[in-house]
């Protein structure tokens, strides 16, 4: 009966594979977040300056007065949500922690920085990793709190 593959692997090469693919993972999740806070702000924004724009056209035109001030109320709700949601904060601070995390991995695969004289590479670069992932959830946190905190105040 063939061994496992585990059992081929030796404790350096499964740190290794272990913090690699932590490290994947974390790039993934943040590119994606990135990406999709990236859309929702951009989206919101669009939303905005077009209907922005509306407003004066439908007033010229003697458009009803329903119309404009629907529009104007669309553009505090759309404003609302972002400054809720923080989609622009959390889109610099995702795509930030993404490309420090590239960056990481880079200097690992080069074993270039700290990893050139670690006598366990794979154990710095669980640390790091962990200590960037850890440090930006912190600053998530602390934006959310400010944001929820700035909401019960009513925004001032």
């Amino acid at each position: 009966m063939p061994e496992s593959k585990a059992a081929e692997i030796s404790p350096a090469e499964g740190e290794r594979d272990f913090a690699l693919a932590r490290l994947e993972d974390q790039i993934a999740w943040y590119d994606q977040k990135s990406r999709l806070n990236q859309h929702w702000f951009k989206g919101l924004k669009l939303l905005q300056i077009v209907t922005a724009a509306a407003i004066p056209v439908v007033a010229a035109l003697s458009g009803p007065a329903w119309l404009m001030g629907g529009g104007g109320a669309l553009i505090v709700v759309l404003e609302g949500v972002q400054q809720l949601q923080q989609y622009q904060q959390n889109w610099t601070t995702y795509r930030s922690t993404c490309e420090r995390l590239k960056h990481e991995k880079f200097l690992f695969l080069a074993r270039a920085g700290p990893y050139s004289s670690a006598p366990r590479p794979e154990a710095v670069l669980a640390e790091r990793v962990e200590g960037l992932v850890s440090q930006e959830h912190a600053a998530w946190v602390s934006h959310r709190e400010e944001a929820d905190r700035q909401v019960g105040r009513g925004g001032q």
